[in-house]
């Protein structure tokens, strides 16, 4: 199968369309009432303030960030097969569910909600964003972007530049970190293994392939 380069026009376009659709079906709300309209939901998309990038999670895992709470918004069957170091399983369809009330209604953690790309975790913020909440994040890309980046990072040229070998030496240190082997480093900045050294900032505007839900 062909893979799909979603470019940032591409991917501000397909999350818009989803907006759209996922607005058009959602019941009637009768008990808490929506505190953002669809076109403040629009600016937000826009300007792309919901993403954090697999790097930036890493780094809050490997650190065991006190503030950081990855939620898992697949079903139970996929979250049990595999998930992010510490994430809790709270599935889409569940989202709205009283005994969940109390992750989302408090200024203390930093949620973090990831799928298997980016589709499912979108909906799930923009549901919660329009009840006001407001200290949700997506992971970008979601898990298919994170094995690109944080499990299977691909080797730098030895003509790239420092940055990108930072960034490189980064995420295999973060691998070994967080279980996934052994860590090469890049000969050109000659980072010792088995440490997850500081990523140079990326920025979060980075877009990236797109997935599966």
């Amino acid at each position: 199968m062909k893979k799909i380069e979603f470019t940032p026009r591409l991917l501000l376009s397909s999350v818009i369309l989803l907006l759209g659709v996922l607005l058009a079906f959602v019941p009637k709300n009768t008990t808490t009432p929506y505190k953002l309209t669809a076109v403040q939901i629009l600016e937000e998309i826009k300007a792309g303030t919901q993403y954090l990038g697999p790097d930036e999670v890493a780094q809050m895992v490997v650190e065991k960030d006190p503030s950081l709470q990855l939620i898992d918004v697949r079903p139970k069957d996929e979250f049990e097969k595999f998930s992010l170091p510490g994430a809790i399983n709270i599935p889409l369809d569940n989202l709205l569910a009283l005994e969940f009330a109390d992750v989302f209604n408090q200024n203390v953690m930093m949620n973090v909600l990831y799928a298997n790309g980016s589709t499912k975790a979108n909906e799930a913020w923009m549901l919660l964003r329009q009840l006001g909440v407001d200290n949700i994040y997506v992971l970008q890309g979601g898990l298919n972007y994170w094995a690109e980046t944080i499990m299977n990072p691909q080797a730098p040229s030895s003509t790239s530049s420092d940055d990108e070998l930072a960034k490189y030496d980064f995420r295999r240190g973060a691998n070994n970190a967080l279980g996934g082997g052994s860590v090469e480093t890049s000969q050109k900045t000659g980072t010792s293994t088995g440490s997850a050294p500081k990523p140079k900032p990326a920025g979060k505007k980075q877009k990236i392939a797109g997935g599966c839900s």
